[in-house]
């Protein structure tokens, strides 16, 4: 990514009326991906989806704009989960799928997402094409070309239909009663669908979006209105998804939080048992590495990548395995869907749940997480923390004081003006104090 004019990690993103999240900038972004995405002596058609934001009327409009004037169809999908884009662009045969969202993000960012027409993540050469073509000036095409816009009012019912494709006809969810937190999200309308058309008694919370509410103290990132809820109800789970729908967390039901890292050990050993597997697991630099001893006692090979699920799913392709995911709740299940996609990693856990006989507390108890801290140092300007020769010493000096019981990480945020600082090891005390020293550090060398 080095070198990237706009694009981090996972897309566009920012905040609202600020460069480039603006009107202005998403029109010439339409039209720069109408030309990269388009195909000479066809008709080409990009769809589009948002999540609740309020700001999603404006950019939806302003992108719908760019790709007429390059000559591009335009399909609005209306709020859709993000991996429901992906899913939608494959079976239209679209050129393209564009999500406007910034996940996990308060109402007052946002962002976009790219999805290729095999539904998976732009690569590295298509993003630097589509900033090409950002610095060349709109040239609108010929009149009689200019692309028409129409709406998918089945979207919401096709997308249900895929997310229980991906679990046996045999699965059911009879008797089980569950909360779902939607984070006033993309999720709000489909999720309840899906798991009460699979048997289960459903509660939602999280469900009532007014454009300006989504994330706002529900969600993966606000778990503990799910926790209270799935306690006070006597459920047997909860299960929170963020703001765009890629990520999916649970609660247990005595309250307790079962991040990615768990579920993704959980899906995984029960696959291997089963002998459907299929090769290893991708984590990244910050899952937590009691995963990484846990499977590899069980004989499953771990690697890690880069944190983001683009990377992720590098490192699936490359060595055919299937199945991959981040502490976050971000998971890639390659023989079910093409993307991250939380209704499909939930349902992945609950057939693990199902088909073990036992309880979800019962499933994660074969894997112990060690102490791990996280301290997130909000900067005014991203920058790479080993380019700073104090910080260099400072982690240099802890990796050193943590020997073979501990591991460190640094890294700026690809989504967030953040440079993350992670501290692992046996003792929760050492780990914290640690950690907190190095977070002084990069506080105290931001430009």
């Amino acid at each position: 990514m080095a070198g990237r004019k706009y694009f981090g990690t996972d897309g566009i993103r920012g905040k609202v009326g600020e460069p480039p999240i603006t009107p202005e900038f998403m029109l010439h972004l339409g039209w720069a991906a109408g030309q990269a995405f388009k195909k000479a002596g066809q008709r080409n058609s990009v769809l589009i989806g948002k999540d609740t934001r309020l700001s999603g009327y404006m950019f939806e409009s302003a992108l719908e704009a760019g790709l007429s004037a390059a000559g591009v169809d335009v399909k609005l999908l209306g709020p859709m989960p993000t991996p429901a884009i992906a899913y939608l662009t494959r079976t239209f045969r679209a050129s393209a799928g564009i999500v406007i969202s910034a996940s996990h993000n308060p109402h007052h960012d946002n962002g976009i997402k790219f999805f290729s027409a095999d539904g998976t993540k732009l690569d590295d050469a298509l993003e630097a094409e589509i900033e090409r073509w950002l610095d060349t000036p709109i040239k609108v095409c010929d009149p009689g070309e200019l692309g028409k816009a129409s709406r998918v009012e089945d979207a919401p019912g096709r997308y249900v239909e895929f997310c229980k494709s991906t679990v046996p006809n045999e699965f059911t969810l009879d008797g089980m009663n569950i909360i779902l937190d939607c984070a006033h999200g993309a999720t709000y309308h489909v999720a309840p669908k899906v798991f009460r058309e699979l048997g289960a008694r459903v509660s939602v919370i999280g469900g009532e979006p007014d454009g300006l509410n989504i994330n706002l103290n529900v969600g993966s990132t606000h778990l503990d209105a799910l926790k209270h809820a799935v306690v006070e109800k006597r459920a047997d789970l909860g299960i929170a998804f963020d703001g765009d729908g890629d990520r999916v967390l649970m609660v247990d039901r005595d309250g307790s939080e079962v991040d990615g890292d768990e579920l993704l050990y959980v899906i995984a050993s029960q696959r291997f048992a089963e002998d459907r597997l299929k090769g290893g697991v991708v984590g990244t630099l910050m899952t937590n590495l009691g995963v990484e001893l846990a499977l590899r006692e069980m004989g499953i090979s771990f690697e890690r990548a880069q944190v983001g699920d683009r990377y992720v799913m590098e490192r699936l392709l490359a060595n055919n395995w299937v199945l991959g995911g981040e502490g976050s709740g971000h998971m890639v299940i390659r023989d079910c869907t093409s993307t991250g996609d939380g209704i499909v990693s939930a349902l992945q856990t609950l057939l693990s749940i199902a088909k073990s006989g036992k309880t979800l507390a019962e499933l994660r108890r074969g894997m112990r997480k060690l102490p791990q801290t996280m301290i997130n140092v909000r900067v005014d300007t991203r920058f790479n923390p080993f380019d700073r020769e104090d910080i260099v010493s400072a982690v240099q000096k802890a990796e050193a004081e943590l020997g073979d019981s501990g591991r460190i990480l640094l890294r700026a945020s690809g989504t967030e003006s953040l440079i993350r600082v992670m501290a692992e090891g046996r003792d929760a005390d050492d780990i914290r104090r640690v950690a907190e020293k190095l977070a002084q550090v990069v506080e105290n060398s931001t430009p």
